[in-house]
């Protein structure tokens, strides 16, 4: 029977599998997904999950639930090794072993990509996975409690700012919410007021949300600043060590708080396979989503999602790839399950053509961009259509019924603004009462 090897169970991976299960027929082939965590992030999710509007757990979907006919493996491939079709799998726990396949399918995504800036690596977060949202929601919300006691100072401003630096989609989302959150919370601190809280946003280009118009990007800009958030435009992070930031422009202040959005690269595990990548690290494919190198396709050799360099045959590409996005990468991990079941079948594969849908963004509660070529919509109708789209775009059923109905009960009963930050410390209430043996 073929072995199909799937490298990473986010977007793309899951989709394939999950549409190899309801394709293949039985004997036909044999589905490993081998990922590090039990469950694919929907990442469009996590600055709501940041803003406490959705539940963590609604936000992911667990592969063993939902792709019941493939082996699942928790843990990474650490080499690919195609001469020889042949992976090294090291599991989370035990020893790594030796994985021969007939196919195999890279999936790995996308890690932040970072600069070597001072005091970045030791003081900011990211925003790729849901362990990160969580983490930056608790820090905001423990920082209300902790600035609530103290009195007006630098200690209680450095509390109370937060920077996130990147300009982009995520950036802007996460901005926005995080905005939303501080705002609701101040009712809450009789102590703090709203010009307590400060909001930067750092932006090295000249605008922001470049999928969007000009004309878009600027209303965003006023929304935020009448919200009373700061974007810093054609400005650099150039330090951030222990929390001071300092700008290019000069300009310096203290924040406990960076999220850090600008920009993602390939997963670096590429690099120990002898699959070819272009200049950016991407893994090189063709519009069928079979690997590539000078010579067309490789037998057996699949790519797709953010670690790959997928043609854009619409024309409405970035250097004529597909820009690293979900709304790319589950459809390319579709049609991947669609040509994989062909080629096994000795069909031909067909060729990806997606032409972008539009953009959709949430910047807060309330508060949305949509833009569709010349069209676009602001405000609380946009606002409507984020959730509106990503709440169907969300894998499977019983995950878009969760969500909605955390959107609803929130409607109703308000966003829960309770910080769970002891979580990282389970056992410290226990080992301080707990009782030890005399000496």
């Amino acid at each position: 029977m073929p072995k199909i090897l799937i490298v990473g169970g986010g977007y793309a991976g899951f989709y394939t599998a999950l549409k190899l299960e309801k394709w293949l027929n039985r004997g036909e082939a044999e589905v490993t997904v081998v990922d590090p965590l039990p469950y694919m992030t929907y990442q469009p999710f996590l600055p709501e999950v940041a803003a406490g509007s959705i539940e963590p757990r609604h936000a992911v979907v667990a592969h063993r639930r939902h792709l019941k006919k493939s082996r699942m493996v928790s843990g990474k491939v650490t080499n690919i090794d195609h001469a020889k079709k042949t992976a090294t799998i090291t599991p989370t726990e035990g020893e790594p072993w030796e994985f021969a396949y007939d196919h195999v399918v890279v999936t790995a995504g996308s890690v932040s990509r970072t600069f070597p800036i001072p005091g970045v690596a030791d003081q900011a977060i990211g925003m790729k996975n849901i362990e990160e949202a969580i983490a930056v929601r608790d820090r905001l919300l423990m920082n209300f409690e902790r600035a609530s006691n103290l009195p007006a100072g630098p200690e209680r401003d450095r509390l109370l700012t937060f920077v996130v630096v990147g300009g982009g989609f995520a950036g802007i989302e996460v901005f926005g919410e995080l905005r939303s959150l501080a705002s609701s919370l101040l009712p809450m601190y009789p102590t703090l007021t709203f010009d307590d809280t400060h909001f930067h946003l750092i932006e090295a280009l000249g605008r922001i949300m470049p999928e969007v118009s000009l004309k878009t990007s600027l209303w965003v800009i006023k929304n935020l600043a009448q919200r009373g958030a700061k974007v810093h435009l054609e400005t650099q992070l150039t330090s951030a060590v222990d929390g001071k930031i300092e700008l290019s422009t000069g300009e310096t202040f203290e924040a406990d708080t960076i999220v850090w959005t600008a920009g993602v690269m390939a997963s670096p595990m590429l690099r120990n396979t002898d699959l070819p990548v272009d200049d950016r690290g991407r893994l090189r494919v063709g519009a069928d989503l079979r690997v590539i190198d000078d010579n067309g396709p490789i037998q057996g050799a699949w790519g797709a999602g953010d670690v790959s360099a997928v043609p854009d045959l619409s024309g409405g590409g970035v250097g004529g790839f597909c820009v690293p996005n979900a709304q790319h990468a589950v459809r390319q991990g579709k049609l991947m399950a669609k040509n994989i079941v062909a080629v096994l079948r000795n069909e031909n594969p067909g060729e990806y053509l997606h032409k972008n849908a539009g953009a959709v963004a949430g910047i807060g509660l309330y508060h949305g961009v949509f833009q569709s070529g010349g069209l676009a919509i602001t405000g609380l109708v946009a606002w409507f259509m984020h959730r509106g789209y990503h709440g169907l775009a969300i894998p499977m059923w019983e995950r878009k019924i969760r969500v909605f109905a955390n959107w609803i009960l929130n409607f109703l009963l308000r966003r829960d603004t309770v910080s769970l930050e002891a979580r990282m410390f389970p056992r410290a209430a226990f080992e301080e009462f707990a009782a030890r043996p005399k000496a």
